[in-house]
């Protein structure tokens, strides 16, 4: 069966890799997976087509057969469950992978996307600043301890699993503001997974659509 996922038709981050739909197709490149992408604008983001796969009208969604998932979170367990590459055999090491995809998403990455409101959402509110300040300290006080616990290791824990891959995803959103180069290890850790083959196919399929030219504005008509 063809796996098909969803994608922004025009990327915000304009094909950097900090989309969400890079941490799906980097899952299924690491499995050895083909798939097809679905490009979404955000106008049909919001109409029940797509409302169908994923209520809250976001992307990516994944569909195989009759099932239909959204949330990334979802989809690359369901990928590394199904598929060989993304989870370790021993029943103990896998149980850890999982514990640190929820670890990802669930503990590191909600103040790290609490810059991207207070820079893009919030940026004009006088407090601006302050506020800023608070939500990188809450940042720092959950990048220092998991750099602690990865200290000179390569990976989380042992080999390479799905939750280095969710969370070198996230802690590439830090990129832009600077504090991921204030913990080396990490910042290497990262630099880590985005040399992997599969990652260097995910980005590259990403950001060759962003880098062709826009499709052309629907014409209107003048009666």
């Amino acid at each position: 069966m063809t796996i098909t996922i969803t994608a922004f038709e025009r990327s915000p981050d304009g094909g950097k890799g900090l989309a969400r739909d890079t941490r799906v197709r980097w899952a299924l490149e690491e499995a050895g997976q083909p798939y097809e992408v679905r490009l979404v604008s955000f106008r049909a983001m919001k109409e029940a087509a797509h409302l169908a796969l994923h209520p809250f009208g976001q992307i990516p969604t994944f569909e195989e057969g009759e099932l239909a998932l959204f949330e990334t979170g979802a989809i690359v367990l369901h990928i590394a469950e199904r598929h060989p590459g993304l989870f370790p055999a021993d029943a103990n090491a896998r149980a850890r992978a999982v514990m640190w995809m929820f670890a990802a998403l669930n503990t590191v990455e909600p103040p790290i996307l609490e810059i991207v409101t207070v820079k893009f959402v919030e940026g004009d509110k006088p407090w601006k600043a302050e506020r800023l300040s608070l939500v990188e300290d809450r940042v720092r006080a959950r990048l220092t301890p998991l750099a602690a616990r990865l200290g000179d290791a390569e990976w989380l824990d042992g080999g390479f699993s799905a939750g280095d891959l969710l969370m070198v995803s996230v802690l590439l959103r830090l990129r832009p503001s600077g504090l991921l180069n204030e913990f080396p290890s990490l910042a290497a850790y990262v630099a880590r997974g985005e040399a992997r083959p599969a990652y260097q196919r995910a980005f590259a399929a990403q950001l060759a659509i962003n880098a062709a030219p826009a499709p052309p504005a629907p014409l209107l008509s003048a009666g």
